[in-house]
């Protein structure tokens, strides 16, 4: 069964992290944990960064090909929205193979993906290789980056994960800036294939993703090995691989014919144990995968983690919503200049690394509760976004956009958040599924922005429209706690009529 926020005592009168048990292994909030936070800040960095700089393609895909604005740009959103779409199925993989494998095969479809693309003679083949393929194998890299950071950390998870998701605000300035002088100097095709290379560092992010390894307890004076169970993440197999049936053959060096012949049979007994192990293990990981969705041990008979869904499938277009609108609202107002100096959509890029990084600092004080600081940096965030349309100077919208920046740091508390509704053990299944909702979100807001312009010819009604939208999706976080309230209240009232 997974853990619900009930079993872990997730309480909103009480901060759930002092009612956790620390783990005794070593490398817990220490030791390889922070190489942990630098593998998944590259991944932010290579997956996410580069993703955000896709406008640079996109100027040069429309020149090339000579298609509508709507048609090309589905090619960015595609590959943005499969990233994220492709959690759950991930999950599986992570399950079955591990994150660092799963993180090491993600990084070279990432980089065929890439490669590939420079090929392309059309739109549609784009959408192939570069929306299908490359989005896949950076959603394989992705979610392990995740996953593994929230493994190795407890007590400070919160800053862990805003450390290393910062990688997206540096990325963007990075692979932004990478991107237009490889377009410029060598033109779109070999930008990519150079970009693609670079995107290989993934499988190298993968490789530092190793399993926790045996540590010893402290409670445990005889100095036996601990083994790292699923609550931890679980351990991948160092034994049984195909990798080690050439040197166990070797090692059967046969003298005659018949010490060849008992080296064959070893070596073939030991292939078959091999097989079997693999199939054990893909039959175990497919069963823990299928019962974290469908199973008696289903995610989704968890009502608070059910509104969680609903809240990331409304939240992730209102984040896009200001980097579609500004350039041309900038225009609109007569402010590009101010705005060549000094872009808007900068001050929220830098404002929101700092966000990640104070909100995981505050969030992992002893007497705040991670649950508050991530509902409050959401309501600041909708603020901002119902406010934005008021301000028609470039002060008053550059505050509103380091606001925005600022508040939207709350995406780093996600798996934070994640883990305490269903539990470690569950949350490569879990936050596949939060963050499936935010690709949907992220695939269909853009378009439906663009929607809501051209029918009212005015860009206020789409972040009034996408702020309340917004609001909806807070208002299903709030009905659990709402219900908690009143079931205590009413239970203090019956326990005091009793007396």
């Amino acid at each position: 069964m997974y853990t619900s926020h009930e079993d872990i005592g997730y309480d909103f009168e009480d901060d759930p992290k002092d009612k956790k048990t620390l783990k005794p292994h070593p490398d817990i909030d220490g030791g390889w944990a922070w190489m942990m936070v630098l593998s998944s800040f590259l991944v932010h960095i290579l997956i996410m960064g580069s993703q955000m700089a896709l406008g640079v393609l996109n100027v040069e895909w429309l020149e090339e090909f000579q298609q509508s604005r709507g048609l090309t740009a589905w090619v960015s959103s595609l590959s943005m929205g499969m990233t994220l779409i492709v959690g759950p199925f991930i999950g599986l993989f992570i399950n079955t193979c591990g994150c660092r494998r799963t993180a090491i095969i993600g990084g070279l479809v990432n980089f065929l993906g890439w490669v590939l693309s420079a090929y392309a003679e059309n739109v549609y083949y784009l959408f192939i290789t570069f929306g299908v393929a490359a989005g896949l194998g950076s959603g394989m890299a992705y979610l392990p980056a995740v996953v593994m950071v929230g493994r190795y950390f407890q007590k400070r998870r919160a800053l862990a994960q805003g450390l290393s998701t910062t990688g997206t605000g540096f990325g963007t300035f990075l692979m932004t800036v990478l991107l237009k002088y490889l377009c410029a100097e060598y033109g779109w095709r070999n930008a990519m294939i150079i970009q693609g290379a670079v995107s290989l560092n993934l499988c190298v992010c993968g490789a530092l993703m190793r399993p926790l390894s045996p540590g010893k307890d402290a409670s445990d004076p005889g100095g036996k090995s601990v083994k790292s169970t699923g609550q931890l993440g679980g351990t991948e197999d160092k034994d049984g691989g195909p990798g080690n049936e050439d040197a166990l053959c070797d090692l059967q060096a046969p003298e005659g014919q018949g010490q060849g012949r008992q080296g064959k049979n070893m070596c073939a007994f030991r292939l078959l144990k091999a097989v079997s192990q693999l199939t054990l293990r893909v039959r175990r990981g497919f069963g823990d995968w299928y019962s974290g969705y469908f199973g008696t041990a289903s995610l989704f008979t968890n009502r608070m983690f059910v509104a969680f869904i609903f809240w990331a499938l409304f939240a992730y277009c209102s984040f896009v919503i200001p980097f579609i609108h500004l350039p041309e609202i900038v225009n609109l107002y007569n402010l590009s200049e101010q705005n060549d100096v000094f872009p808007l959509t900068s001050i929220i890029a830098i404002v929101h690394i700092f966000g990640k990084v104070i909100l995981g600092i505050v969030a992992d004080l002893p007497c705040i509760s991670v649950w508050n600081v991530f509902l409050l940096a959401n309501f600041t965030f909708v603020l901002s976004i119902f406010i934005l349309p008021l301000m028609h100077t470039y002060v008053g919208l550059a505050v509103i956009c380091a606001l925005l920046g600022f508040s939207s740091g709350f995406f780093s508390l996600m798996p934070v958040v994640t883990e305490d509704l269903v539990g470690i053990e569950h949350l490569a299944n879990a936050y596949g599924i939060i963050i499936c909702a935010n690709g949907i979100s992220a695939l269909l807001g853009p378009p439906f922005a663009g929607w809501i312009y051209d029918i009212t010819q005015k860009y206020d009604f789409s972040f009034y429209i996408c702020g309340l939208l917004y609001m909806i999706g807070i208002l299903f976080l709030l009905i659990q706690p709402c219900i908690r309230i009143i079931e205590q209240s009413r239970r203090k009232y019956m326990d005091s009529a009793h007396v």
